[in-house]
């Protein structure tokens, strides 16, 4: 086989497993990214609970509960959608997470407000 079609051969086989392993890295990144994203917005779901529960008591509406099941909904998808999903789809599922955490986060601030005696 000619030495130059073999160079090129294997260059160009070279890219191509260097583009596979840089797609399964990037995969690999915005799964740990979906997982990161889940796991704050747990710990502050949680923080939210015992915040909203300080100012009024238990209630019989909880907005962390739907938050709660939101972020469950969106770990239930990557475990049975992750290995197949595009990194499209998985940036979709990261940034439902970050809608969710503002909206807790809009939340909060309005029971700090409500705590910052009126002047």
């Amino acid at each position: 086989m000619n030495p130059i079609l073999l160079s090129c051969l294997l260059a160009t086989l070279a890219v191509a497993v260097f583009m596979w392993v840089n797609r399964i890295a990037r995969r690999q990144r915005a799964v740990r990214d979906i997982l990161d994203a889940a796991d704050a917005l747990e710990d502050r779901l949680r923080t939210a609970r015992a915040e909203i529960e300080a100012v009024a008591g238990s209630q019989d509406e909880d907005p962390v509960q739907e938050a709660m099941k939101e972020m469950l909904r969106h770990r239930l998808w990557l475990r049975d959608h992750g290995n197949a999903a595009s990194l499209s789809e998985l940036r979709g599922v990261r940034e439902g997470i970050e809608v969710a955490r503002a909206r807790i986060e809009r939340q909060l601030d309005r029971i700090d407000e409500a705590r910052a005696p009126t002047a």
